[in-house]
């Protein structure tokens, strides 16, 4: 992820010996390890959305174009299909919207600490 071999993250760790001192190294450390995690944690979420938000125009681009070309002259078939994608661009717009307050909920629990 970040190209660090091993010689440079070895001296990494005796510079920080050396700064810190062995008491607080370790609690650097896992203080380091964990704002990596909430990063990672961070971006998967973002492009979770990203990917639901893009699946969710696209849905929505097709079914304009479909209204656009005239939904009257349509088979059963294709007017169930068309109310399916309704109903699952419905379902993902939910979806998004929950994650995004739960997101909201956990960064302003986050800022109490």
């Amino acid at each position: 992820m970040f190209d660090i071999s091993f010689g440079q993250l070895l001296l990494v760790l005796i510079i920080g010996l050396v700064v810190l001192g062995p008491e607080r190294l370790p609690i650097a450390i896992k203080t380091v390890a964990g704002w990596i995690k909430v990063l990672r944690r961070m971006s998967a979420t973002v492009q979770l959305e990203l990917n639901k938000e893009l699946k969710l125009q696209e849905l929505q681009d097709s079914l304009k174009k479909a209204e656009q070309s005239g939904l009257n002259s349509l088979t059963p078939e294709l007017q169930a299909s068309i109310d399916e994608l309704k109903r699952v661009t419905e379902s993902l717009q939910n979806e998004i919207n929950s994650v995004s307050q739960i997101d909201t909920t956990i960064h302003s629990d986050k800022d109490k600490l």
